[in-house]
């Protein structure tokens, strides 16, 4: 099995337009750019149904009466209509385009903000690919009918509603003829449609499927080339793409099957018509004039109910589409500021309180990370949490970052429960060092005042020399202004968590978070950033998750945990002479070394 091939469920298709409705708020604010493009919509559809009057004209008044005079003004006329209708015509373009590319624009940004509300706890039963794919190939489709497909379709529905008025005015008799196969028209459309609908979202899913496969695979491209197994993520990516193709190539068959029915049964109807008038033409109940009129406005009504089908399939692509990012704008973040949010102390002191926490992961909940979980951290006390893999140490960091809310329990920063307050205003208390460096791809400035974005430079060197990071930053080409590339891929491990240590001395906050800081430091490295650390530390209340003990052994307190509990705490000394699973730990992490854990506990 694929170690890539998770995936969301399936889910049905749109049955009908009413997602659109979720568009208005988008438009409301271009109300009347909207509005003027519509009027510019009537004036060329006006002047395409003139054109039949002008056509019955020409050959009634024109042609029997053999006169070049009213062949002159029907060609001024049509030259004049031709004028009004490129005008119109550019303006409708123009404004609806222009409209839609901007209110895609405005989709993107909101479904991207409110993506940015999710807390991590989202992101462990939907994959990332699945939300980028909403966020870049839902929009595109929304992109190809908000504007063009929405104006092509009104355009043709006022053509048809044109042509049929002008076909009862011309002859109402043979109107009833062409009105027998509407139904014809509308059957296909309605049965056929629903199976393209449904084939429409299924073939989006397969693309979701696709970029979410990319998406793990390439993150990860290290291990896939480190185990060798570029083939199979090759074959995996192939019947990935395979399964997209064969759903779109299902979807593009019903799509192609309903243009061809009602192309078939549009242009069949106007040959029958066509032979009906042709007769009466012959018997004189009709004239030459009204007959072609009467065609010609029939074709517009066929080529608008053509191309109302055709653009059916892409409005019924967008439809769901638009249902995929409605789902996703309806969904609730799960951390979310209250209504009114309390407010931390101004000069925080960064007391720290975790009163009896529960707390399961929603992706395991039956297998609980935290119980009963009490920890008094007093105002600039440095504590270590240590202990063996799955013990709750980062969940700890999580939960106070509230990343979640805990599920039973409290927990407080400077006696306030941090549910009251806006996370934002919460996080801007914390500085974080994870275990994994976070370096995004832009210059080492920036990722340094990313968490203080109007850090000056002098700031910025500051830090990094304090960070020790300065003597690496010294020979990059462009020192501070250096491109640093996707996660950093041009720095090594430990440059970049020494940078990544300069971020958090950068942000300056009372509360310091250090998952495995220095887990990617060379021992001469580890000493000069311990350093630095020891000095960031004073006068701030630290949380250090540290597997290395050389790290904790001069914490103010270590805490052990064991499958979500509190087993012991003390000093290194204390817990040393104590026994039990530190000393064990300890011990274990020392064979080798040359020096007795007695010797270390000092």
């Amino acid at each position: 099995m694929s170690v890539f091939n998770d995936r969301l469920p399936d889910r049905p298709g749109s049955r009908d337009f009413s997602q659109f409705i979720a568009l208005a708020r988008f438009l409301a604010p271009y109300r009347l750019r909207i509005v003027c493009a519509i009027l510019a919509l009537v004036v060329a559809a006006a002047c395409v149904l003139a054109l039949g009057q002008g056509l019955r004209y020409v050959i009634d008044a024109g042609f029997t009466a053999a006169s070049p005079e009213v062949l002159d003004r029907a060609l001024a006329a049509v030259v004049a209509l031709a004028g009004l209708l490129s005008v119109s015509t550019y303006a409708r373009f123009f404004l609806m385009l222009s409209t839609g590319e901007r209110v895609i624009a405005d989709i993107r940004r909101a479904v991207f903000d409110h993506i940015l509300r999710f807390s991590p706890g989202y992101f462990e039963t939907v994959r990332t690919g699945e939300v980028i794919s909403r966020l870049t190939n839902d929009t595109t489709l929304l992109q190809a009918v908000v504007g063009y497909g929405f104006s092509l379709a009104l355009r043709n529905a006022l053509l048809l509603a044109g042509s049929i008025g002008m076909l009862l005015v011309t002859n109402f008799k043979l109107t009833l003829v062409a009105l027998v196969f509407a139904p014809l028209i509308v059957l296909p459309v309605i049965l056929i449609g629903r199976r393209v609908r449904r084939a429409s979202r299924a073939s989006q899913d397969r693309v979701a499927d696709v970029s979410a496969f990319v998406d793990e695979a390439l993150h990860e491209v290290r291990t896939v080339q480190a185990y060798a197994h570029e083939d199979a993520t090759r074959r995996e990516f192939a019947a990935h793409v395979e399964a997209a193709y064969r759903m779109a190539v299902k979807r593009i068959g019903q799509s192609a099957l309903l243009v061809a029915l009602v192309m078939l049964i549009v242009f069949g109807g106007v040959g029958v018509i066509l032979w009906k008038g042709g007769h009466d033409v012959l018997a004189g109940r009709l004239s030459a004039g009204d007959l072609s009129a009467f065609i010609f406005y029939s074709a517009i009504a066929a080529g608008a109910l053509a191309a109302i089908s055709e653009v059916m399939s892409d409005l019924q692509r967008a439809a769901g589409a638009t249902e995929r990012l409605v789902e996703l704008l309806a969904t609730e973040p799960a951390i979310v500021s209250p209504g009114i949010a309390a407010s931390l102390p101004a000069e925080g002191a960064g007391g720290i309180v975790f009163d009896s926490v529960g707390f399961a992961y929603p992706s395991r909940p039956q297998a609980p990370a935290l119980e009963k979980f009490s920890l008094v951290i007093a105002p600039g006390e440095r504590v270590a949490l240590v202990g063996p893999s799955g013990a709750g140490k980062s969940t700890v960091l999580s939960l106070l970052l509230r990343f979640y809310d805990p599920l039973a329990g409290t927990i407080s920063v400077d006696g306030i429960d941090i549910r009251k307050v806006d996370p934002r205003v919460l996080r801007l208390a914390i500085a974080v060092v994870p275990q994994e460096p976070v370096i995004f791809a832009a210059s080492v400035f920036d990722n340094l005042r990313y968490g203080r974005p109007g850090a000056t430079r002098a700031e910025a060197e500051r830090a990094c020399e304090q960070a020790f990071a300065s003597e690496f930053i010294e020979r990059l080409p462009q020192k501070l202004d250096t491109p640093l590339g996707e996660r950093g891929v041009t720095l090594s491990g430990g440059q970049r968590q020494r940078l990544s240590i300069a971020r958090a001395l950068l942000a300056d906050r009372p509360i310091l978070l250090l998952d495995e800081a220095t887990s990617s430091l060379d021992a001469a490295s580890e000493r000069m950033v311990q350093q630095a650390l020891e000095a960031l530390e004073r006068g701030r209340t630290t949380l250090v998750i540290a597997h290395r003990f050389s790290t904790v052994q001069h914490a103010d307190r270590i805490v052990v945990l064991d499958r979500g509990a509190i087993v012991a705490q003390g000093t290194h000394a204390d817990l040393i002479r104590q026994g039990g699973l530190y000393a064990g730990l300890a011990a274990l992490q020392f064979i080798g070394t040359g020096e007795p854990v007695a010797e270390i506990a000092g």
